[in-house]
């Protein structure tokens, strides 16, 4: 199992107990790095590598969405990598940081008819990705990302979040 430290902050929102959080996201984001290491041959450090997770609310990554990235509006997750990194190339002992959005999740999730918790741990693989190098801009880099993230989701035993596909 690949090492992680992960750091979690619970900023705003209607957000589990940290402790809750904390397990969960271990599981989830553990399970995505070994993934990366084994089936894509991601070069991870011997050492744990760290991430910080933020869990707040709308307002807050509306807020960072702004400065960040000039769209002034609340969005799901935002993945911002410590250093620059090109998928399959090492990265540093530290990912970087991964916000998420209490309100934005649950009304998603509504409307998707998933459970909170399947939504949540697709925007945790998404977001982890993104602290890999990985990106949606293009075509080509979305359908490589949404390839992994439904792989790596099957091994958590949830569904294809692009389809209606059964895990594999």
């Amino acid at each position: 199992m690949t090492a992680l430290d992960i750091q979690i902050s619970v900023e705003a929102g209607d957000w589990p107990p940290e402790d809750e959080l904390q397990s969960f996201s271990e599981v989830v984001l553990e399970a995505a790095a070994d993934f990366l290491a084994r089936e894509e041959r991601q070069p991870l450090s011997a050492e744990a590598a760290e991430l910080s997770l933020v869990f707040t609310d709308d307002q807050s990554i509306k807020a960072i969405n702004a400065e960040w990235r000039g769209q002034d509006k609340p969005t799901n997750v935002l993945s911002f990598p410590a250093f620059p990194v090109t998928p399959g190339k090492m990265p540093g002992l530290m990912l970087g940081d991964i916000v998420v959005a209490h309100e934005t999740l649950r009304r998603e999730a509504a409307e998707l008819e998933k459970p909170f918790d399947a939504h949540l741990t697709h925007l945790l693989v998404h977001g982890f990705l993104h602290l890999f190098g990985y990106d949606h801009i293009e075509d080509d880099e979305a359908e490589r990302m949404e390839r992994l993230e439904t792989r790596i989701l099957a091994r958590l035993g949830l569904s294809d979040p692009y389809g209606d596909l059964p895990p594999v």
